[in-house]
């Protein structure tokens, strides 16, 4: 096979680049801005679907500040630093990753990090998954029949009733499970965008799927940036507790 065809064949020659752009496009540039622009309107769309979610949190904290309080410091707010940690990790090898792709890295690098975010996403999910145990054990589950502080030895502070504390478990799970959610889907998308770096799909002329994706994985991330202070750390405890 002369060099020429294998460049066609592993994606890096000027037939590859055509043969990726779709028929209703010019030219891959005008592809790569309306894939940016489909993927910026949706994260507006996401952003306001989370902004109501913590209006809705801050409303609540305002009218029960004393319930609040003391359901926060029932999270483990070590576990969410580290968490955090994690997420941030994995938007540096996503943003390599991006990298990798744009300036036409071997597919193994490109590979690589992919599978290292992908790695990443996984733990902070079993991690999650660890946290949602523990509010099980302490009957923290807002959910009729598995809602039972009291029955389990968790103390709720004189004036603060047990619905109080269930609202701000309500708006932990929704929060938290939706943006758990959205790392699942992420996880998903970036399975089969892997097997197209390793089948050399990408190159410096033909990269949108991973610049597009590497856009909604930062977005999960600076979500769970907000998360994490609203939920562990305002108004905890670092002294009691977790």
């Amino acid at each position: 096979m002369s060099t020429h065809a294998e460049a066609i064949e592993h994606g890096h020659g000027p037939e590859a680049a055509h043969e990726a752009l779709a028929h209703h496009f010019d030219n891959l540039e005008q592809q790569r801005e309306a894939g940016a622009l489909g993927m910026w309107v949706f994260i507006a769309q996401e952003v306001m679907f989370f902004g109501g979610l913590f209006l809705a949190y801050l409303i609540y904290r305002m009218k029960y500040p004393t319930a609040f309080m003391a359901a926060s410091n029932h999270l483990n707010w070590k576990i969410g630093t580290f968490n955090t940690a994690v997420l941030i990790t994995s938007s540096l090898t996503m943003a390599l990753a991006v990298w990798a792709t744009q300036t036409g890295r071997s597919r193994k690098t490109q590979v690589g990090l992919m599978a290292a975010t992908l790695l990443l996403g996984f733990i902070f999910l079993g991690v999650k998954a660890y946290e949602y145990n523990e509010k099980y054990v302490d009957g923290l589950i807002p959910i009729a029949g598995w809602f039972d502080p009291v029955g389990h030895n968790v103390h709720i502070p004189a004036g603060v009733t047990t619905g109080q504390y269930q609202m701000f478990f309500w708006l932990y799970f929704a929060m938290t499970g939706l943006h758990a959610l959205h790392m699942i889907i992420g996880a998903g998308i970036l399975l089969p965008i892997m097997w197209m770096a390793w089948r050399g799909r990408f190159s410096p002329e033909y990269h949108s799927p991973v610049e597009n994706f590497g856009l909604y994985w930062h977005f999960v991330d600076i979500i769970w940036i907000f998360l994490f202070p609203l939920l562990y750390l305002l108004g905890a405890h670092f002294g009691k507790g977790h």
